[in-house]
């Protein structure tokens, strides 16, 4: 049993601070682009256009739980959900493309074989400024293909690069990876509340 030291902190105490942190945020963030993307996943359900979503580390992992929840959560019911992909789902595909032609390139090839004009891509970044990011919004850009970034941090390159920026200004990588959860969570809550389909 090793006993605490004065630099040790409670738990409790590093859980407040992160409680307020994530408060803070939720309470002052500016929510008209997480409207603007809700009406823009909202039409390509109704058109049966798709939307594509795409991250790293933590943000691929939340990009695959998304399409799970736009899929299947949004409607209940067999084919009543979304055109909805996750790039950062297929394994073979990502170690593939990273292999032969480099890792940046992982998720803007995907996109140029399965995205056509007038679909939605929804990338998920901490810091804007991952290569593979990046290089996704500007194939989507030639394609006709719209953008949204949920953003953390500065908001980084891919702030000024996409159609629809979301970005909660806050330097820390968790709180960021959180808030991109908490918009598609609350824009999944929206869609089941103003289904475009019968039921």
């Amino acid at each position: 049993m090793t006993s605490m030291t004065t630099q040790d902190k409670l738990p409790t105490a590093v859980f407040t601070a992160y409680a307020s942190r994530l408060q803070e945020v939720l309470a002052t963030s500016d929510w008209s682009g997480v409207a603007q993307l809700a009406q823009d996943m909202k039409d390509c359900w109704i058109s049966g256009r798709q939307v594509f979503f795409c991250g790293n580390g933590g943000s691929a992992g939340n990009a695959i739980h998304l399409a799970n929840d736009y899929l299947y959560g949004i409607a209940k019911r067999t084919g009543g959900g979304m055109r909805v992909s996750s790039l950062s789902a297929n394994a073979a595909v990502i170690t593939c493309l990273a292999n032969d032609i480099g890792y940046d390139y992982i998720y803007s090839e995907q996109l140029a074989v399965q995205a056509q004009a007038g679909d939605l891509l929804i990338v998920l970044s901490g810091s804007g400024n991952s290569p593979n990011i990046l290089r996704a919004l500007e194939q989507a850009k030639t394609m006709g293909v719209k953008t949204c970034a949920i953003l953390g941090y500065s908001g980084g390159k891919a702030k000024a690069m996409c159609d629809v920026p979301i970005h909660f200004a806050i330097d820390d990588m968790q709180i960021a990876e959180d808030m991109q959860l908490v918009v598609g969570h609350m824009i999944m809550q929206w869609l089941y509340e103003n289904k475009p389909v019968a039921e």
